[in-house]
């Protein structure tokens, strides 16, 4: 499939850029930090606070006026355990925020180098822990909880999702979005197809992983998600992968992999499209309609629930 012209662009704006492991994690932040702009316009939404929950920094969006507890979606940004932030998810989170009619808490969680796995994604479940608990300080309908994020974000997401089921209340749906759901993952068809001159590349996979599990069993579920033998009795997920992306073979692996096990799940992939298009709204017109596909997701998901 030939990459749609409005990635091409985007290969074009970032062509220069080094590899990962020529650089420090904070000369790679702040690189990253300069792509803010292709992420678009910012939404208007109701409140926006930055707060914590459980002493973890979030950034809380309220999409409409009001005093009635709404759903809530908790978002896990991207960048690969060591760069991103809530800053770079910003428009997204705005759009999730409107699209789903929901309080949309989107965490920053601790980052590798500095915090190496299970760091974050203790914070991923102290967050979700919190918020289902009713321990989140917002005025939230805990029955209508979901868990959404991109990339290593997206795999935050599965993780969280898999290690919470038997909570009560539960999970109303996960959202993964170009998931890393197998750091042991071998030779596959997208990272073959697509591993080079594709923005993600194969060598800054190895780059995060080996910064983010420094030494650790990469086939541990908690990491690779798609390894955990029993994935029955998850919440139901939304999956998005892009077709040029070295990832879109494992996510739509971990995607049939739920449906087999009983999960509903619904997969879509966008063709022509690169990681991580979903963020960048200012160049490529698919963010939006992921986007927009995205919160209606959620918001059908929490219209199930009585």
């Amino acid at each position: 499939m030939t990459v749609h012209p409005d990635a091409r662009r985007f290969l074009e704006i970032v062509s220069d850029a080094p590899p990962l492991d020529t650089q420090t994690a904070e000369q790679n932040r702040a690189d990253l930090d300069k792509a803010i702009p292709l992420t678009g316009t910012k939404t208007e939404v109701f409140v926006v606070e930055d707060l914590s929950i459980e002493d973890i920094p979030v950034r809380v969006y309220r999409p409409v006026e009001g005093n009635h507890p709404l759903p809530a979606v908790v978002y896990f940004h991207g960048g690969g355990w060591v760069m991103g932030d809530i800053e770079l998810a910003d428009t997204a989170a705005r759009d999730l925020a409107t699209g789903s009619k929901a309080v949309l808490i989107s965490v920053d969680y601790r980052k590798a180098p500095e915090d190496v796995f299970p760091a974050a994604l203790e914070d991923a479940v102290a967050i979700v822990s919190a918020v289902l608990d009713g321990r989140s300080g917002f005025n939230i309908d805990t029955q209508r909880v979901a868990v959404a994020g991109d990339s290593a974000g997206g795999n935050l997401t599965a993780v969280v999702a898999q290690e919470l089921r038997g909570h009560h209340p539960s999970l109303v749906h996960q959202v993964l979005i170009y998931p890393v759901t197998d750091l042991a993952a071998g030779d596959n068809d997208s990272r073959r197809d697509y591993g080079d001159d594709h923005f993600l590349t194969t060598r800054d996979l190895e780059y995060f992983y080996s910064t983010y599990a420094h030494g650790a069993n990469r086939t541990d579920p908690r990491l690779s998600p798609l390894r955990n033998a029993d994935l029955s009795n998850l919440p139901p997920a939304t999956v998005i992968t892009a077709e040029c992306d070295p990832l879109r073979d494992e996510g739509e692996a971990y995607a049939r992999a739920m449906a087999e096990a009983g999960t509903p799940v619904t997969s879509v992939r966008f063709n022509g499209q690169v990681h991580p298009f979903f963020y960048l709204a200012g160049v490529i017109g698919d963010a939006h309609v992921a986007r927009r596909f995205v919160g209606s997701q959620l918001a059908a998901a929490f219209s199930l629930v009585d």
